[in-house]
């Protein structure tokens, strides 16, 4: 089932002439989408650190590979050459980038639109936590509100273009602690 969210991603992108910005890789729900993407006749930009060339099997068939030197640099052009962000299901790195790029929107470091692909209800524990830190005092609704969700991508792609990000002037009221 993941793998069949990631196909129709990639076929979705290429139909509504929304190029792809991913991390390079050749393999898993990464290679997927790229892949149904390049398939659909998509543009594919991929973005990998040297040191992973090797190990993720670098796709090599993108529109554009750029290969940069760290991790950082990654995120940093991803963030850069992307309009707005999907997160599909995945592991450390995918919740690393994540978290990393809903912190700058949270910050206000950028206004782009973001989405958690929650197939299956992958995700259904961290909107729990998110749920939880705003119940708590250490989020914002204001911020809980910038991830998008949806189980169906046809439905969270078009709730991401349609997404205009709250404007939060002041994050933080020093008066309230």
């Amino acid at each position: 089932m993941y793998a069949e969210s990631a196909t129709l991603i990639g076929r979705q992108l290429a139909a509504r002439g929304i190029g792809l910005v991913y991390g390079g890789g050749n393999v898993g729900l990464m290679g997927v989408v790229a892949d149904a993407c390049l398939q659909s006749g998509g543009s594919v930009i991929g973005v990998i650190p040297r040191s992973l060339l090797e190990k993720e099997v670098g796709h090599r068939g993108l529109t554009q590979l750029h290969v940069v030197e760290t991790m950082h640099e990654r995120k940093a052009l991803m963030a850069d050459l992307a309009d707005g962000f999907l997160a599909m299901p995945g592991g450390y790195g995918t919740w690393d980038e994540f978290c990393e790029i809903l912190t700058w929107c949270q910050l206000g470091l950028q206004r782009k639109a973001f989405g958690l692909l929650n197939v299956k209800g992958y995700y259904d524990p961290f909107l729990a936590l998110a749920d939880h830190a705003v119940q708590e005092g250490f989020l914002r609704p204001v911020h809980r509100g910038l991830v998008l969700t949806d189980q169906d991508p046809v439905a969270l792609l078009d709730r991401l273009i349609d997404y205009a990000p709250p404007v939060v002037d002041k994050w933080l009221d020093r008066a309230a602690r």
